[in-house]
């Protein structure tokens, strides 16, 4: 049997203290995450990680940074994902732009308000991605090649 990580992308926008998330159904459950999502055929990680975040939220925003590379395992299935998570700054809303079919719809979120939802994360690396993006972990966005 061939093992493979599914590559995905996320991103980490913040505007004064409060953080975009995303509530979707996962499992028959609404869950919060990051905009997040899988890498398609010939696109670039920067590429995947805008288009998901405006699929997800309605949000176009600007990449500032990497804030790290994850690789987690599902508990619920097993699956192994590597994920790029991306920190960016909000540029615009489109309140009108279609959401991806699943997305209940984008929230705003302090850390404290994100940490009495716990029971409603997608995984764990909700807040692990969010804690290294507080810690000051923002490398540059030439880290990622193509």
């Amino acid at each position: 049997m061939d093992w493979y990580p599914h590559i995905t992308v996320a991103t980490i926008i913040e505007d004064r203290g409060r953080f975009l998330l995303v509530e979707e159904m996962a499992g028959g459950q609404a869950v919060f995450n990051q905009p997040a999502g899988h890498l398609e055929a010939d696109e670039s990680l920067l590429d995947a990680a805008l288009r998901e975040t405006l699929e997800e939220t309605g949000w176009e925003v600007e990449l500032t940074g990497v804030t790290g590379i994850y690789l987690y395992t599902a508990p619920s299935n097993g699956v192994t994902y590597q994920r790029i998570c991306f920190c960016a700054r909000p540029l615009r809303h489109l309140p009108d732009s279609p959401l991806d079919h699943g997305i209940i719809g984008p929230h705003w979120m302090t850390r404290d308000e994100i940490l009495q939802q716990r029971s409603r994360w997608r995984s764990e690396l909700l807040l692990r991605c969010i804690d290294d993006y507080l810690s000051g972990e923002h490398f540059p966005l030439s880290l990622v090649k193509a």
